[in-house]
């Protein structure tokens, strides 16, 4: 099975983000991410809605990537997609158009997991040199947050997770507190640019060892809000740059708190940030800072892959090929597909 030149197609369908992107070995050749703006209208992602639109949206993406590839169809060595976690709906859309596919052009399907993707997404080519295993990643998403000992491409342990919400849900909770449209991770990261991180306290969860929780901050912010509005209506109106900075540094002091608990646990010091939420500008700047004074090595996906987008998913696929590990028709949409 091993080739020189490897071109893999990875479709993306695990919550609101339809994607397919072609890979040359390790190289994007292209990368297509049709959003779903249907959710803003309900603050947040409506599963049965997600589903519909991917059936609506996933030939037209898959063929709009093998167009910008510059290939032809009859070039795809393999169909890498995701198998989950994630939507239900979404990925049975996914993982039925992925066995269509490899029946149809006679290649070998190949099952990712999400989680194992976002990880993954460090292999994609670029100028940054990849880390050496064993290392330490933090995936911070909208739909996850954990701590992950990556001792080989697919030999990964999970060392600590979230107790309840996941980080990204936190900052678009919040956001939707203080009527910010949906997602407000990066509404959030752009208006704390022109506000004091100091300027209001909100109070930290205690969570032993390397876990998270987050919902006990999102239910103190909200009354905090509601409080200060009573006092004054156009509270976050007059202070809105102020509020989103603070609970912006609140949130991020977390997760540095927590790398620096997960070195000194571990000892490893290459640490990968992935996921949607690595994105953040401040998270990127303390922990690019922590590393430099600690001697660490900190890894960050470029940015157009670190929200969902099936490039990652192709990466994963092509490691998988590369080892032979390849997936039958058998195999099916898996929720709750763990690392």
């Amino acid at each position: 099975m091993k080739k020189d030149s490897v071109y893999t197609l990875g479709i993306e369908t695990s919550c609101d983000d339809t994607a397919a992107s072609i890979l040359l070995n390790n190289k994007v050749l292209s990368s297509v991410i049709s959003s779903q703006d249907i959710h803003k209208l309900y603050g947040g992602v409506v599963p049965e809605l997600a589903s519909r639109e991917h059936q609506k949206l996933i030939t037209p993406v898959i063929n709009e990537a093998i167009i910008r590839s510059g290939i032809d169809k009859k070039q795809i060595n393999s169909v890498a997609f995701t198998r989950g976690p994630g939507l239900l709906g979404s990925l049975l859309v996914g993982t039925s158009f992925a066995k269509s596919l490899s029946i149809g052009l006679d290649v070998p399907l190949i099952e990712i997991n999400h989680m194992q993707a976002h990880i993954l997404s460090i292999f994609i080519d670029s100028d940054q040199k990849p880390p050496n295993f064993p290392f330490l990643a933090l995936t911070v998403s909208g739909g996850h947050t954990q701590f992950v000992i990556v001792k080989d491409y697919f030999e990964m342990e999970e060392i600590g997770k979230t107790l309840d919400d996941a980080v990204g849900e936190a900052f678009d909770k919040s956001g939707k507190i203080i009527g910010l449209d949906y997602p407000s991770g990066p509404i959030i990261d752009k208006l704390s640019k022109k506000g004091d991180p100091n300027a209001f306290e909100f109070t930290k969860p205690k969570v032993e060892g390397l876990n998270f929780s987050f919902s006990g901050l999102k239910t103190g912010f909200m009354n905090f809000i509601k409080k200060e509005s009573l006092v004054n209506k156009d509270f976050i109106k007059n202070r809105l740059n102020d509020i989103c900075a603070s609970i912006q540094s609140t949130i991020i002091d977390i997760l540095i708190e927590k790398i620096v608990s997960a070195v000194e646990i571990t000892q490893i010091k290459d640490i990968v940030i992935c996921g949607g939420v690595s994105a953040n500008s401040m998270l990127r700047e303390k922990t690019i800072s922590l590393g430099r004074d600690n001697k660490w090595k900190v890894y960050f996906p470029e940015i157009h892959y670190s929200t969902d987008n099936a490039a990652m998913i192709a990466v994963a696929g092509y490691l998988k090929y590369k080892e032979s590990i390849t997936s039958d028709l058998s195999c099916s949409a898996n929720a709750r597909y763990k690392i």
